[in-house]
Formats: structure tokens, C-alpha cells, sequence
């Protein structure tokens, strides 16, 4: 393996969904005037009592995208009417309720415990549909063979690899055919039925392998319908998991995520008790503090002392890349030990394996440091024709970053700053050190290769960090 090897990985995931939702529509009640009109408590200012079809188009008519208002249709016994504002249309839904199941417009369809939630998670569907055709079309395209190159094999091959080896050693397992059923039926009404026949022949092929290594254990995941808190992403295709509820399935017994129709592709090759193998790299960061309950994460900490003990005056620090073994180890040995992994010198004297593994780090967050949503703002500041108005734009434009993107970034920034401070000795001053971490820190398209104004922008932000963060 060569010496770059293992840092030249791509992109993990794909931000295309998750961008396209954070354009989504929100909703917004259209609340009722007349406080003579009772009705059930569940549904609130929005419920407008009985109301036909045409006065509830004439009320909403006018309305932006995302305006509700829930009624009672006339000759309507056992169920109430969600109206909806949609690309310049009103929608109307039959929505029912149990108090055991909450809300929803189907017996086995998803369950909202409130009606916003239910008009949120619409919205999102509708806007999705509308806007991320071709990467749903892409979705449906997909076969097993990408499983090879799916964030799960990319993370965690030779993890997997390994406990492989280890379950394997008493006894080989019999194969256990994969039929998993999708639980959404819209998604299962879209696929193409002949997907999976055209890939029976190659499952039972005897020389089946992923990455060249026989993996002989064979085990079913065992996959249900399940919501997820926070941002995730799947582990198949690497695409966002979109929506609010049951956004996809999750493996109970190894925590697989997946888009329905992408775990009907994902191959036996479920390992136990993956939890403690799942460690830190691409999970979410906001997601990954709150789990650990702190400010930055344990990993930036580490790797940013010991930088600064050992490395802050080595030529070409975070530029000169670390060999590809050891940064492996090391993301191995801080996926399984947590915090108890040793990255003192006395292990890895090499600080540039240190420094590398922190760059892979921030380059495998889902949601990159400086977020989508937040991006223009950075880029927008640089038009200032000052400094001084330059650093009031980007004090403005730090503030759109969520807590834990804030906190991480402030952090970074103080240290790349500090690194820059000794360039006379170290070579590395604000520009190359945004060069270097330009890539990683903002979210670039991988055929973009004139990163010219995004570096000019970091190089701002290390060089006047302080002014910045006040």
C-alpha cells in the first residue's frame, strides 16, 4: 500500500439529500379565527371544524408552501381531513387517529405522534420527489456489487475482516439467504421487480468475495422500520436518510443503517454486536457530542495536543502525510478504545500519522465543519473590500454554524493559528495551512479543482480567528 494511499479515500457520503431537505418546505398552520369552534383537542388552532372542498381551496389558495389546516369534510364518519399548501396546490389526506398509534393515512403505514410532525415529514416526501429525482432513479439502479464500495465496507473492512476470521475459526456457517422485505410501500411501488433476479446467479457463485477477502461467515441482518434521531446517512448507497420518522431500517442486531430499498440489497454478511467495532469516524459530529456529553470531540483533543507537543515546529506539519498503516491502526485503535487510545509519542513517534488521522477525521463527518447551510456566508464575507469588514462578515457568518460546528471550528482555527505563528520554522503559514485543510474542512464537489477563493477564505479565518471569535 502506498504511503497516500489510505488518505486519498473520497468523500464517504453524499450531502445531495440532505441538502435538498434543508430546502424543504416547513410547516405552517393556518389557525382557525372562530373560537366557537370546538373540536377535538388533538389537532388544536388548526382544526376549522366541517369545511368542503372548494372553501378549504379558497382558504389556501393564497398560502405559501407548507400551510395546513386540519377539518372535518361533510358526510365525513370516521376520519378528519389534512389540507396541505404544495408546489402551488392544495393536497387533501384522509388522516385518522389511535391513541396507541398516534396519527397517520394508512393502517401500515408510518405513525406521527403530532400533526406537524406528520405535515413536516410530507413535505420533506414531496419536495424529495420533486427535486432529487435522478438520485432516487440512481438509488433504485443500485445492486449488490455496490456494496463493495459502500460506506460500511469503506469504514469498517478490516474490522470486519478481522472478527470475520475470529467467528469463523470453530465452524464455517451455513449461507443464509437475504430476504428482507421493504416495509414502505411507496418505495417498494417504484422498484423494478427484475433487480433482484439479475443478481441471483452471482450470489452463489462460489468465487463471491468483497475487497479479494473470502469472508465466509454468513448471517442474515435482521432489519426493521426504524426512526432515527440526530442526521444519518446510509451505510449502502451513502446517501442522506431523509424525513423526520421511520426514515429507513436499522439491523437489530449489528445497527446496519439503510434506505428500505437499499437493505434489500445489503448481502449476508451481518456481524453482532457491531456497536463496538461502529466507533467515531463519520458520525455525525453534533450527534457524537451529545452522545459523549462534551464540547469537542475526545479524538480532535487528543490529536491536537499531541500536535502541538511534538509537531508544532516540524517542517511542512499537516502537509507531509503519515504512512498509511499506522493512520490505519491508530483510526482502529480510536474506533475500539474511545478515549483510552494511547497516541502519545511513545506509540506512534511518527506525528504526522497524528496529524493525518485528524484530517481524516474531519474529512469523514457527514456534515462537514463549515455546513452547507452556512458555506455562502463564508464565501459571501470575502467580497468585503476591508479586512476589518472582511472579519465582521465572517463573525456574522460563524454564528450560522450549529453549537457543536462552532465550538469544533473555534477550536481548529486556534490551533492552525498557533501552528502558523512559528511558519518561520515549520514552513506552514495561514495560506498553506489552508490549502491543506480547505478539502477537508467545506464541503468541495470532487471535480472541483480551483479552490482558490475557498483557501483565500480559510486563510481569513485562521489568520484572524481571534477576532472572530470573540
Amino acid at each position: 500500500m502506498s504511503k497516500d494511499a489510505f488518505l486519498a479515500i473520497p468523500n464517504v457520503w453524499k450531502p445531495e439529500l440532505y441538502k435538498i431537505q434543508l430546502d424543504a418546505p416547513t410547516p405552517k398552520p393556518v389557525l382557525c379565527e372562530d373560537d366557537d369552534i370546538m373540536g377535538p383537542t388533538r389537532y388544536g388552532k388548526e382544526y376549522h371544524g366541517t369545511m368542503d372542498h372548494k372553501e378549504c381551496e379558497q382558504m389556501l389558495k393564497d398560502k405559501p408552501d407548507g400551510s395546513y389546516l386540519v377539518r372535518r369534510s361533510p358526510g365525513a364518519d370516521n376520519y378528519y381531513t389534512l389540507s396541505l399548501r404544495f408546489a402551488q396546490a392544495t393536497k387533501h389526506f384522509k388522516i385518522f387517529y389511535c391513541p396507541e398509534k398516534g396519527h397517520f393515512l394508512r393502517e401500515n403505514f408510518k405513525k406521527y405522534e403530532t400533526i406537524p410532525e406528520m405535515v413536516a415529514d410530507g413535505l420533506v416526501d414531496f419536495y424529495m420527489r420533486l427535486h432529487a429525482a435522478p438520485i432516487l432513479k440512481e438509488m433504485m439502479s443500485q445492486t449488490k456489487k455496490c456494496y463493495e464500495q459502500s460506506p460500511y465496507m469503506t469504514l469498517h473492512r478490516r474490522k470486519l475482516r478481522s472478527l470475520c476470521s475470529e467467528l469463523c475459526k470453530p465452524s464455517k456457517l451455513p449461507v443464509v439467504q437475504d430476504s428482507v422485505e421493504t416495509t414502505d410501500p411507496e418505495i417498494a411501488d417504484g422498484c423494478d421487480s427484475g433487480v433482484g433476479n439479475g443478481d441471483s446467479k452471482e450470489t452463489n457463485e462460489k468465487s463471491e468475495s468483497y475487497d479479494n477477502d473470502n469472508l465466509a461467515y454468513e448471517k442474515q441482518h435482521a432489519f426493521k422500520t426504524h426512526t432515527f434521531k440526530g442526521l444519518n446517512w446510509c451505510e449502502f448507497c451513502a446517501n442522506f436518510l431523509w424525513g423526520f420518522t421511520s426514515q429507513g431500517c436499522r439491523c437489530e442486531d449489528c445497527g446496519f443503517m439503510a434506505h428500505f430499498k437499499c437493505s434489500e440489497l445489503v448481502p449476508a454478511k451481518c456481524v453482532p454486536d457491531l456497536k463496538r467495532l461502529r466507533g467515531i469516524f463519520g458520525v455525525d459530529l453534533t450527534t457524537l457530542v451529545t452522545a459523549h456529553k462534551c464540547r469537542i470531540p475526545f479524538i480532535v483533543k487528543k490529536c491536537v495536543e499531541e500536535v502541538e507537543s511534538h509537531g508544532m515546529l516540524q517542517e511542512g506539519i499537516y502537509r507531509i502525510s503519515g504512512f498509511a498503516d499506522e493512520i490505519e491502526a491508530l483510526k482502529m485503535a480510536l474506533d475500539k478504545d474511545g478515549e483510552k487510545a494511547d497516541v502519545s509519542a511513545q506509540v506512534y513517534s511518527n506525528v504526522n500519522v497524528i496529524a493525518g488521522v485528524l484530517k481524516l477525521y474531519l474529512r469523514l463527518l457527514p456534515v462537514p465543519l463549515i455546513t452547507f447551510q452556512s458555506f455562502p456566508l463564508f464565501m459571501e464575507s470575502m467580497r468585503e473590500k476591508s479586512i476589518g469588514e472582511q472579519v465582521i462578515a465572517l463573525r456574522n457568518a460563524v454564528k450560522a454554524l450549529p453549537p457543536a460546528h462552532l465550538h469544533c471550528l473555534k477550536y481548529i482555527l486556534e490551533h492552525l493559528n498557533r501552528i502558523a505563528s512559528h511558519h518561520a520554522i515549520n514552513k506552514m503559514n495561514e495560506h498553506n495551512l489552508a490549502t491543506v485543510f480547505a478539502p477537508t474542512l467545506i464541503a468541495t464537489p470532487q471535480h472541483m479543482t480551483d479552490l482558490s477563493q475557498e483557501i483565500s477564505m480559510l486563510a481569513a479565518l485562521i489568520g484572524h480567528c481571534h477576532a472572530i471569535f470573540l
